[in-house]
């Protein structure tokens, strides 16, 4: 996690009095070296946390996706199910998908899905994203997996653990795990406070870290980690004159040819920088897909934007191996109605939907559990959202029946139903 926020009061430099003083604070009067040496203190000997660090980049569809017509199609039910769209193979035998998935079909290889997923109905990204439903969540508190992820990885480097593409948006909470595990949204105006600033040199940012030390004194005289001080705070400005996510961020530092690749679809570039840079968990989004009305026709739009930017990072981070280190996934809060409506639409639907996943050294090559013949219900190999996301922190090194103490003192599990997607593991 890493948010720079703060008041427009500037320095002559650009760079705000608050974000300057309280860089990382949230309003908490909390410093980043605060924040650093906190994270340290939770990542240190005897304290549960990763066995490899691994990244993830979840891929969300706001809205609800159509599981009839991206992974599960359903040929021989009647037209008012089957819908406008028809399946073709992919290169494992067996496993059939959407026609406007060409892309993935030729390397289903590196690819699943699980296609018995039971979901809740409510227009919330908060259960695939915390295990909890958006009703529950309001009481539990829960944290996003990328929130998790920063938990459990802390913050040794210069890079943040947990970047949301989307900017702060429910589902991507720190929950009862605190502040401090807030995502870096680089849409927001802490971007600013990435660039490099031309008015300041070596000597004048030594000046500024030496005035924080004089504010920071006296927390200092009763820190119980005094030892440690000076190199947290000296990690809190390299984490903003390195500039190793601000590089991230920066497409046109990527040759024009791969820029050229993903046009459209920058995200999923940003995405795979990112986790090249080290980032634990990257959260992004793409379309909308609420379709009670013209259900074909945006997707015809928008699956073969999902298909590029889905092939296109699966395939990059495999080409420069880092695909089994990097788990994947993409998916919607719930499905959408069997039956196609007077509208030309799908409604929604949350006795089954569907998941896309990749990487993270799972089982690939497969399409996991089936609904009924018109999609309605799970048929077989019947998952919730928490047994998936289970199974992706499992892939990720993080045991899912950790706990951390909420709000209450009371410890709480990572997610309550831990047994996994026994297919991918």
């Amino acid at each position: 996690m890493l948010t720079f926020w703060g008041s427009k009061q500037d320095f002559c430099d650009g760079i705000s009095r608050r974000n300057f003083l309280q860089i990382g604070a949230f309003g908490a009067g909390v410093t980043l070296a605060d924040m650093l040496r906190s994270k340290a203190q939770a990542a240190a000997p005897g304290r549960a946390q990763a066995t490899r660090l691994k990244s993830a980049v979840m891929i969300y569809l706001p809205g609800g996706p159509s599981h009839m017509d991206m992974y599960d199609l359903k040929p021989d039910a009647p037209r008012e199910f089957k819908g406008e769209f028809n399946p073709i193979d992919t290169n494992v035998p067996g496993v059939r998908i959407c026609e406007h998935f060409p892309l993935q079909a030729r390397m289903w290889d590196k690819l699943a899905c699980i296609r018995s997923i039971v979901s809740v109905d409510e227009h919330s990204d908060s259960l695939v994203l915390t295990g909890k439903s958006q009703r529950e969540n309001m009481t539990a508190n829960h944290p996003s997996f990328g929130s998790v992820v920063s938990r459990v990885r802390g913050n040794t480097t210069d890079v943040p653990p947990f970047v949301s593409l989307r900017g702060m948006s429910r589902g991507t909470e720190p929950g009862f795990l605190g502040i401090n595990h807030r995502p870096f949204t680089p849409n927001g105006p802490g971007v600013d406070n990435l660039r490099p600033q031309t008015a300041v040199n070596t000597e004048r940012l030594g000046d500024r870290r030496n005035m924080l030390e004089a504010f920071d004194g006296v927390r200092r005289d009763i820190d119980n980690n005094v030892a440690g001080y000076d190199a947290f705070t000296q990690r809190a400005f390299d984490m903003i004159s390195a500039g190793v996510v601000r590089n991230a961020l920066d497409l046109n530092r990527e040759p024009q040819e791969s820029r050229r690749r993903y046009e459209r679809v920058e995200q999923f570039l940003t995405a795979r920088r990112l986790v090249e840079a080290g980032v634990g968990c990257v959260t992004l989004s793409i379309g909308g897909w609420d379709t009670h009305g013209r259900n074909f026709d945006t997707l015809r739009r928008q699956l073969p934007q999902v298909d590029k930017g889905v092939s296109l990072l699966v395939n990059d981070l495999h080409d420069r191996g880092l695909l089994n280190d990097t788990v994947v996934v993409m998916w919607g809060e719930f499905g959408r109605t069997p039956r196609v409506n007077n509208n030309a639409g799908r409604d929604h639907w949350a006795p089954v939907m569907s998941a896309m996943v990749a990487g993270g050294g799972m089982r690939m090559g497969q399409a996991i559990g089936a609904s009924t013949a018109r999609g309605e219900r799970p048929q077989d190999r019947r998952y919730t959202v928490p047994q998936v996301l289970s199974t992706l922190y499992r892939a990720m090194g993080i045991d899912p029946s950790q706990t951390f103490l909420n709000g209450a003192g009371r410890p709480i599990h990572i997610v309550d139903d831990r047994e996994p997607v026994r297919e991918l593991i």
